[in-house]
């Protein structure tokens, strides 16, 4: 059996005010061919498909081309699509059944009304079974009881998680009733220990920590094929993985390289990182004055889109000098940073941060610091409270 892994798409995204519809559209063409020349059996895709619970019109648009246009392919037996956290429970599930004549099984929730265990059957054969986990949220894994510490909180949805998959597990080989080979494949949108993250990632539990790890998943599941991390990873194990953005989704993001994963699973797993070619480039430039000059001027590729950072003793001057350079240049510059000097940072200059620096809860934090509030007992008590509305709402916008 053949799968190719992908996660993460984002589509709909607006980037600082820009859309990503063009580089989208590459992506989606390329991963059609892909799976064509590969003869890929099944596809599977870990999650945020979208990058909001309301998607404007055109990314809805992409994904039901896309999967139209999957039907078409003679080798595709099924396509698996699991929740993110990104993803709205409702967006994805109107389809759904509709979906399924296509061989398209979408997998929203998880919870007790849903199925998972997905079979990959070639006529009466039994040829794996997916373990179809979307984005876990605390109604399925966790009861929210008032009164609990964060640290509680973590470890209800390590327990709560862990279980849950366990749970799918046994499922998956009691539906393998005629054969104790059968590869069992699970999916998972979370963040495990020990992998590398980005900025344009989000919390998505309580804390923020999970104490699940690649060996755990790895001593149930013949491949796990994750999402939420924005970068291509194996998570300890060669067949515990995420596959990553199909295209780069922050500034910091820039420097990545964007893969899908090919599983080959005979008598053993193997893993094939597919590299998507890149539609655009995201650029970061750092610096003084005359360095960023120097590095606008020797960008040939003027589709590119760049972020500055300028580190200069008259900032203001320096934004206004490269600025002009760039319309000059015909470049596209969507981000300026100040990098503040010691000197600047003793003077208290420039004092302003922009609040698309900051996350939601970082903005709090510094709400509490002008409190200052003595008892640290009851400022890790209002940070905790903020903490659950805030996943809370980000929750409900999804539903």
């Amino acid at each position: 059996m053949r799968f190719l892994h992908t996660s993460d798409w984002h589509l709909g995204q607006n980037f600082m005010g820009k859309s990503r519809i063009e580089e989208h559209e590459a992506f989606l063409s390329w991963l059609l061919n892909t799976i064509k020349e590969n003869n890929i059996d099944v596809l599977l895709v870990s999650g945020d498909i979208f990058d909001t619970g309301t998607p404007p019109n055109y990314a809805l648009e992409l994904y039901y081309n896309f999967l139209k246009q999957l039907s078409t392919i003679n080798s595709l037996n099924t396509t698996i699509i699991t929740a993110g956290n990104h993803d709205s429970v409702s967006t994805l599930k109107a389809p759904k059944q509709l979906l399924e004549a296509l061989n398209v099984h979408v997998v929203v929730n998880g919870d007790e009304d849903e199925n998972i265990i997905i079979p990959i059957k070639e006529g009466d054969i039994t040829k794996a079974i997916v373990c179809a986990v979307p984005f876990l949220r605390d109604s399925v894994i966790r009861k929210s009881l008032g009164g609990e510490t964060v640290s509680d909180k973590e470890k209800l949805a390590n327990n709560g998680i862990k279980a849950y998959y366990e749970k799918a597990y046994k499922k998956a080989k009691e539906l393998d009733v005629n054969s104790s080979n059968t590869p069992i494949v699970a999916m998972g949108h979370l963040t495990t220990v020990g992998t590398r993250s980005s900025e344009s990632e989000r919390d998505i539990y309580i804390g923020g920590t999970l104490d699940i790890g690649g060996d755990y998943l790895a001593s149930m599941f013949d491949y796990v094929a994750l999402g939420h991390l924005h970068i291509n990873q194996r998570v300890g194990n060669e067949h515990v993985r995420y596959s990553g953005s199909p295209i780069p989704l922050s500034f910091s993001e820039s420097k990545n390289t964007q893969k899908v994963n090919l599983v080959t699973i005979e008598e053993d797993v193997k893993v094939e990182e597919l590299e998507i070619p890149l539609k655009r480039k995201l650029q970061v430039i750092k610096g003084n004055l005359e360095n960023i000059k120097k590095e606008l001027k020797a960008i040939e590729d003027k589709s590119t889109w760049i972020e500055v950072h300028i580190k200069d003793d008259n900032p203001m001057f320096a934004n206004t000098q490269i600025r002009e350079l760039a319309t000059k240049q015909s470049l596209t510059i969507l981000a300026v940073k100040i990098e503040k000097s010691e000197k600047q940072l003793r003077a208290k200059e420039l004092k302003a941060i922009s609040l698309d620096e900051l996350s939601v809860q970082e903005v709090f934090e510094k709400r509490l610091e002008l409190e200052e509030i003595e008892n640290k007992e009851f400022k890790e008590q209002l940070s905790q409270t903020f903490n659950e509305v805030v996943s809370n709402l980000h929750q409900e916008e999804q539903i």
